[in-house]
């Protein structure tokens, strides 16, 4: 019996997390931050909008993490932090 090994790369586990995420929290995302393969999951870090601000440095963004399978499905994802756009993120905050 032949194993169907799946093999999904960073860019197409991006395609799918944008989208995958705006239609969760009905927000607009951002853009990526982070992807890392955890074991057979990859976990994907998203800013999402959550506040438009004038100036736009004080714009609310929420942090997500999701993570997929290798075929591409949610497994869970999570809020793990809030930041207003003018503010640098510490390599540690995620």
């Amino acid at each position: 019996m032949v194993k169907n090994i799946k093999t999904t790369n960073i860019v197409e586990i991006c395609r799918k997390a944008l989208p995958l995420i705006e239609s969760i929290v009905n927000k607009k995302a951002e853009g990526i931050t982070g992807v890392t393969k955890d074991g057979e999951e990859w976990k994907v870090v998203v800013e999402v909008l959550e506040r438009k601000a004038i100036p736009d440095t004080q714009d609310i963004l929420n942090i997500y993490e999701l993570k997929l399978t290798a075929d591409l499905e949610l497994t869970g994802y999570k809020r793990i932090g809030m930041r207003h756009r003018g503010d640098m993120m510490q390599d540690e905050e995620v």
